[in-house]
């Protein structure tokens, strides 16, 4: 039998003959403060009245007048005493107890029956998402495994825990319409009793979802204690199918070594809320007020209902980008309703000011040697969505998208695609380079399906010279690094392609950037000195864990998409971009932002400092002025990075040793060998470049119609394959002469011309004659002109071309401008 003891003070066993069971307790009358208490005074209460005048507060809702008596039809509504009214007590407000959040571990949850693995009782948590394929091992709410009304959900909080209500939600799926439209709840303290909630007469009947996606919330009118809550369905569309979070407060320490583990207090003084966009325009402005020096507000543009895209710079000059400062970015609000990521870019905002104000030498050395941009909402108008919902009202994708509809994270240019095109054609690098490649054109124009704030971050990205960047989501826990696009099965990085397959399309093949190791770097800094991201009991969020317990994957292998922000900035910019997925809740409680600091604050301190790992430095010329937009290869690394405005680089590298080349229009390239250490600090790499002809012989090229000049390696011998081809270039070449000379001796019937026989040499390996004529002091040969050429001039450009190709073979000494000057100029070619 179930006696009161069970419950401890939390739950009443029902009374139906007890007319004032199920309301609370009368409140006890206020006393006078100058007044003291009868039997303190000794002398009798004011007005002398006896205990049956006493009047009841709850008199009212019984049917009875103010003392206790029947009540009278058509009485006089009497006046209370002022001093004796007495406040209602306020609502208790409790936050979720972290089903969708995952702080309830899957063992914490049990049900009666499931109708297979992949609906199980640990698929039922708010806001679940079923995987790739339906009817697998990851489905999208509980089921049982018939429609009996007995089948019921439970959780075990591990605590003693004051339960305020309960939030449902249907399942989550494209091809099944199943959720609860009405339930009990019961409560336990020890699993085994179970005594259901009521209204003071009867059980009492909570109404659930009218759809499968809106999450309906169902308060209890009075709260209740206990550990265990079970719900049981009694109707529902479709199949019996239930997610759920339940809202409560805990009274008593967790019954968990994991979790307790982890449960941190922080100690800094910040402001741990959700802001509206009036309040983080607020709290900006109060950050920039205390740290003047080190802060500046400004905008990178305007949402598509005119918000502004606020961002805070945090340096020791702001304002201006300083040679040899590399410039880092976060980015957060790229879907309106991940939340989380908005809040800690604004404790990070007050982090960093106040710990700069107090002396932390990290912090200090990190805000004077780095140029910081926080932007901690780039949809406001998602957000505002939201949070007008509430952060646990809101489903899945309410405040997801932009106001006209746009998923701002793959709303960029698909370069990659572009990209690899390019190299099935076999036009990378000379025509189609493989590092800042450009934005399509049709991408620019005004009608284009492109957002208003993806143009605005396309535009902030070209005007500052970033080296890292992340961007904070939610919704998951982990950090992807680019490719986010999957390459198709038939592409290869040679052009190769694979024998047919009828599944091409379904199996995508994975690109790695050619930055891969590096990235991966990146990627575990942050990963691992999060609290938790590396926790290999947790799993994935929604499906299996594809991170392999290191919190970290490739974009294209876990979901794969075209057009991200990060592919975007890595083929565009010289920025390395991954994605941070902060946890499973998009929206997290506020109750929650204190712990959710602490696990990611060392993380994104840890991110920052990663900006200076790798080479650094200037590139200028002979005489001291820089070189804007030259470029840096790094030997091994198919991915070049150039130059900012004041001939400053930045290249993140893993550690090691590294042939690195500066180049640049109209200068000779410069080679060195630099070092990169295991301990934060970018290794200085200066370079300095002298003058060549490019100039020049640019002009040349284009007028012989820009035809490519061949790159020479002087003194590298000649393959079989280029000496074979070398020697049938020459021999057209020897034809094309002598079908000139007989053309001209045809039409010269009347002139006898004697041709001298061609002087030997021991320099070149055909006997031709040999003029020191300057290529450029001849003007080329035009159409009209061309059998008006005399015989000496013909041999000029034949000495010259035939000069330059003894050098290909490695037997001349004529250098690189002379082998293009007379390479080109060669009207018989």
């Amino acid at each position: 039998p179930v006696t009161e003891g069970d419950y401890e003070e939390g739950f009443e066993l029902p009374d139906y003959d007890d007319l004032t069971y199920g309301l609370p307790p009368p409140p006890e009358p206020r006393k006078h403060p100058d007044k003291g208490d009868e039997m303190e005074t000794g002398k009798p209460k004011k007005g002398g009245s006896s205990k049956e005048d006493e009047e009841e507060p709850w008199a009212e809702e019984k049917g009875q007048d103010r003392k206790g008596k029947p009540k009278k039809p058509g009485g006089k509504k009497l006046d209370l005493d002022e001093d004796e009214w007495a406040p209602p007590e306020e609502k208790t407000r409790c936050p979720p107890i972290g089903l969708e959040s995952h702080r309830i571990e899957d063992d914490q949850m049990l049900a009666s029956s499931m109708l297979r693995h992949g609906l199980g009782a640990q698929r039922g948590r708010l806001n679940m998402q079923a995987g790739t394929n339906e009817d697998d091992f990851f489905d999208g709410a509980w089921c049982a495994e018939d429609d009996s009304r007995a089948h019921w959900l439970e959780v075990d909080t591990r605590r003693t825990t004051k339960f305020t209500g309960v939030i449902t939600q249907g399942r989550d799926s494209q091809i099944h319409e199943d959720f609860v439209t009405s339930f009990y709840v019961g409560f336990s303290n020890d699993s085994q009793a179970w005594v259901m909630y009521t209204n003071g007469y009867e059980e009492m009947m909570f109404y659930g979802n009218v759809d499968k996606d809106t999450p309906v919330l169902s308060e209890f009118p009075e709260p209740v204690v206990a550990r265990y809550i079970r719900i049981y369905p009694q109707t529902w569309n479709g199949s019996l199918c239930l997610r759920l979070e339940v809202l409560g407060c805990p009274l008593s320490t967790i019954s968990s070594y994991y979790t307790q583990q982890n449960e941190v207090t922080s100690m800094d003084n910040l402001d741990f809320r959700h802001h509206s966009y009036k309040d983080m325009r607020q709290l900006m402005k109060v950050v920039n007020e205390e740290c003047p020096t080190i802060t500046r507000i400004y905008n990178i543009g305007k949402s598509s209902r005119g918000l502004k895209l606020y961002a805070m710079e945090i340096s020791d000059n702001p304002g201006e980008h300083e040679t040899g400062e590399p410039e880092f970015r976060y980015t957060a609000g790229l879907h309106g309703n991940e939340a989380l990521g908005r809040e800690l870019l604004l404790l990070l905002m007050q982090f960093l000011c106040k710990e700069y104000q107090d002396g932390n030498p990290r912090v200090r050395s990190l805000v004077t040697e780095t140029r910081i941009h926080l932007v901690p909402s780039l949809n406001p108008d998602g957000y505002e969505l939201a949070r007008e919902a509430g952060s646990e009202l809101g489903n899945w994708a309410l405040g997801h998208w932009t106001e006209e509809g746009y998923d701002l994270f793959e709303n960029f240019p698909d370069l990659a695609s572009a990209l690899w095109a390019a190299e099935e054609r076999r036009l990378v690098p000379h025509k189609f380079p493989n590092y800042h490649v450009p934005i399509p054109e049709h991408y620019l124009a005004e009608d284009a399906t492109v957002a208003a704030e993806t143009r605005a971050v396309m535009a902030w990205m070209d005007k500052n010279p970033f080296v890292l960047g992340a961007n904070l989501q939610g919704g998951e826990k982990l950090v992807s690094y680019p490719f986010d696009t999957a390459r198709p099965r038939g592409q290869t990085p040679l052009g190769a392609r694979h024998p047919p397959d009828d599944y091409e399309d379904e199996n995508p093949e994975l690109q790695e950037t050619p930055d891969h190791a590096i990235f991966r770097w990146l990627a575990i800094s942050y990963a691992s000195a999060h609290l938790t991201m590396t926790e290999t009991f947790r799993g994935g969020c929604h499906t299996q864990d594809m991170t392999d317990a290191m919190g970290i994957v490739q974009g294209a292998k876990w979901h794969p998409r075209a057009g991200t922000m990060n592919d975007f900035s890595y083929l565009h910019t010289n920025c390395l971009e991954l994605s941070i997925y902060l946890g499973c809740d998009k929206f997290p409680h506020e109750s929650e932002l204190q712990q959710e600091w602490e696990n990611n604050k060392e993380s994104l301190l840890t991110f920052m400092e990663q900006v200076h790992r790798g080479i650094k430095g200037l590139v200028t010329d002979q005489q001291g002025e820089p070189i804007a937009n030259a470029t840096i290869v790094v030997g091994g690394i198919n991915h070049h990075v150039k130059t900012a405005s004041g001939g400053d680089y930045w290249r993140i590298l893993n550690p090691g040793e590294y042939r690195v080349s500066a180049r640049a229009e109209g200068y000779n390239p410069s080679v060195k060998t630099c070092s990169v250490l295991y301990d934060i600090g970018a290794t200085q790499c200066n370079f300095v470049l002298s003058r060549s002809n490019w100039k020049r012989i640019r002009e040349i090229m284009a007028m012989n119609g820009n035809r490519p000049i061949r790159h020479l390696v002087p003194g590298r011998p000649m393959t079989p394959r280029e000496r074979l081809r070398l020697r049938l270039r020459l021999r057209h070449r020897m034809r094309l002469r002598q079908q000139m000379r007989l053309r001209r001796l045809n039409a010269t019937a009347t002139t006898t011309t004697t041709m001298a026989p061609p002087l030997p040499t021991t320099a070149l390996p055909f006997p031709f004659s040999s003029t020191a004529y300057a290529p450029w002091s001849q003007e080329p040969p035009t159409a009209g002109t061309w059998e008006m050429e005399t015989e000496t001039e013909t041999e000029v450009v034949t000495e010259l071309v035939t000069e330059t190709e003894a050098w290909e073979l490695g037997t001349g000494t004529a250098q690189p401008f002379t082998t293009a000057e007379t390479y080109t100029v060669n009207f018989g070619d």
